[in-house]
């Protein structure tokens, strides 16, 4: 094999263990935040700092805002995630299918409201945890209220399956649609469906400008391939 031959294969080699283990970008970001309104921390561990716009998320750190506060996450592939107040969420697990979409993502909420725009990955990747329910989404605009014994789910737009720890489950179809669960005790919980919800996140929307818009991840192109130079491609 020639030398020039051996340098390619070796690019080539090189750069797919990159990619495999460094997933969607060589700093580990799976996203990064692009409306932050006063206090907003990442926490890891028992350490925590503020969040400024610009700034990336990565896998297993919790976003948390404070009081009055507000923020919007933009992940890898265009996913818009949007914090009220006294929120947590933490971003459980990502598996890239490519620079710009994951074959399966698992986000857990914690306490707060919380709107959820599905991005440029297949909707069956997605799964969204709260304390009460699991929620699978197909090309949604999901409104979501996780208080501690309850968890609200409201339909805007697209389709969305949720489902109580124990199975139970409910298919929201139309916008409006909303499940809400309720614990019961003893690890249980009961779901229903209303067409009539009493909550939504419009009112967040409307008190912070540009906490609804949805927008692309600017920062989201591939990398440069540089075995085609290496190649003479």
């Amino acid at each position: 094999m020639s030398l020039r031959r051996r340098i390619c294969v070796a690019a080539i080699s090189a750069a797919a263990l990159l990619g495999v283990a460094g997933g969607a970008s060589a700093d580990g970001r799976i996203g990064e935040a692009v409306l932050v309104q006063k206090d907003v921390l990442r926490v890891a561990g028992a350490s925590s700092s503020p969040i400024s716009v610009g700034d990336g998320v990565v896998r297993n750190e919790t976003v948390r805002t404070g009081n009055d506060s507000a923020a919007r996450l933009v992940m890898i592939d265009s996913t818009n995630l949007s914090l009220g107040a006294n929120a947590t969420l933490t971003l459980d697990r990502t598996v890239f299918n490519d620079e710009t979409s994951y074959r399966d993502i698992a986000i857990r909420l914690g306490t707060g409201a919380f709107r959820f725009v599905t991005g440029h990955s297949e909707k069956t990747a997605y799964k969204i945890n709260t304390p009460l329910a699991t929620i699978g989404v197909r090309g949604t605009i999901l409104d979501i209220r996780s208080q501690r014994g309850q968890t609200m789910v409201v339909l805007q737009e697209g389709a969305s399956r949720v489902c109580t720890l124990t199975f139970q489950c409910l298919e929201l179809t139309q916008p409006g649609d909303t499940a809400i669960i309720t614990a019961t005790g003893q690890g249980r919980s009961a779901i229903k469906k209303t067409g009539n919800p009493s909550w939504s996140f419009a009112a967040t929307c409307a008190s912070t400008s540009g906490l609804c818009t949805v927008t692309d991840l600017a920062s989201n192109a591939p990398p440069q391939d540089f075995t085609g130079i290496l190649c003479g491609r």
